[in-house]
């Protein structure tokens, strides 16, 4: 099984990573796929904070994809699917398919993400974690992706997907 799961808070290069390891494979003889879910309408490709992009499908489920026969598939933002979906990550490794995903790991209130928990449970070759600028004391060392509205720091009642139309800002803390 060769599973490469990169996690860590919000502007720490997780995206970035992934498309570090996606994107010399266009110039291989492998099949390969980057996708993300349709829940995220941030970009419509695969897009980095410092510029950096891929190409990218959306997709409502990995099941659209567990059948293509391709060597390599790279997924953004895993904690956007459903905890269910990890069965998908799964089948696509029991047929050889090496897989690398970039994924938050905890939510607004420091609990990991189901759906990571999921994946952790496959048993991943290669776990990376990344750390981010905290914009507080401006050191190297955030952890966190903290949600903020009208200022004030978001502690319940988030919606299961975060809009990118203003209603929030996000801090790495």
């Amino acid at each position: 099984m060769d599973l490469h799961i990169i996690l860590g808070p919000m502007k720490s290069g997780k995206t970035h990573e992934l498309i570090s390891h996606m994107a010399p494979l266009r110039y291989t003889d492998n099949a390969f796929g980057v996708f993300q879910s349709v829940r995220n309408v941030r970009d419509a490709q695969v897009s980095s904070r410092s510029g950096v992009e891929l190409e990218a499908e959306k997709v409502d489920s990995l099941e659209e994809i567990a059948g293509r026969g391709l060597d390599v598939v790279g997924i953004d933002e895993f904690h956007m699917f459903s905890p269910d979906e990890a069965r998908w990550v799964d089948q696509m490794l029991q047929q050889g398919t090496r897989v690398v995903i970039s994924t938050l790991d905890t939510d607004y209130q420091g609990k990991l993400f189901d759906s990571v928990s999921a994946l952790l449970q496959l048993g991943p070759r290669n776990v990376s974690f990344k750390r981010a600028v905290c914009e507080e004391c401006r050191e190297p060392h955030a952890v966190y992706s903290q949600i903020f509205t009208n200022g004030d720091p978001l502690l319940e009642g988030m919606p299961p997907v975060i809009p990118d139309d203003g209603t929030f800002t996000y801090k790495p803390l």
